[in-house]
């Protein structure tokens, strides 16, 4: 308070004035770089999440073909197995 005081007596309002507009400039600039590191971030995370996504994309890409894969070995080990079966009967 003793630097208001001072500014006051010695500039009067205009003084008190100038005062508290250079320490509003001060906190705004300040919440600003604030408001840029949080934006900057965000943006980084965004690229994370994208990054993320599109590996998940294709891993699952890949388990659908793997699971075609293994489907398709059953159907040939059971048609395998069926004529096995067939044969032995037939003989």
């Amino acid at each position: 308070m003793g630097m208001i005081n001072e500014v006051f007596l010695q500039f009067g309002v205009a003084g008190l004035m100038g005062a508290l507009w250079v320490w509003e400039r001060m906190h705004s600039r300040r919440r600003e770089e604030q408001l840029t590191a949080a934006h900057e971030k965000l943006l980084k995370r965004e690229q994370e999440l994208d990054v993320l996504t599109d590996m998940v994309r294709q891993n699952t890409e890949a388990l659908v073909g793997f699971e075609r894969s293994q489907k398709r070995m059953c159907d040939v080990l059971e048609r395998i197995r069926d004529e096995m079966c067939s044969e032995k009967r037939a003989a």
